[in-house]
């Protein structure tokens, strides 16, 4: 998923994918552990797009912030 489609996703929706993300990486931890994964660039491809999601999470709670401090002043 691209950074442009996560930014059209809200809160939440951005919030429930990186918990599935989370856990899909474990998962995958887990299989290369116990050597049934073929492909470990699989989990690094991953994590980017983790990487990426907890971005544009951090970018949408600070325009909320900034939103509700322009609106309490």
């Amino acid at each position: 998923m691209k950074a442009k489609e996560m930014r059209d996703l809200t809160l939440e929706e951005l919030t429930q994918k990186e918990a599935e993300l989370e856990d899909e990486i474990f998962r995958l931890k887990i299989k290369r552990f116990t050597t049934e994964l073929e492909n470990k660039m699989l989990i690094r491809s991953k994590r980017r797009v983790l990487a990426r999601m907890k971005t544009v999470i951090k970018e949408k709670q600070v325009e909320i912030d900034n939103i509700s401090e322009e609106v309490s002043e």
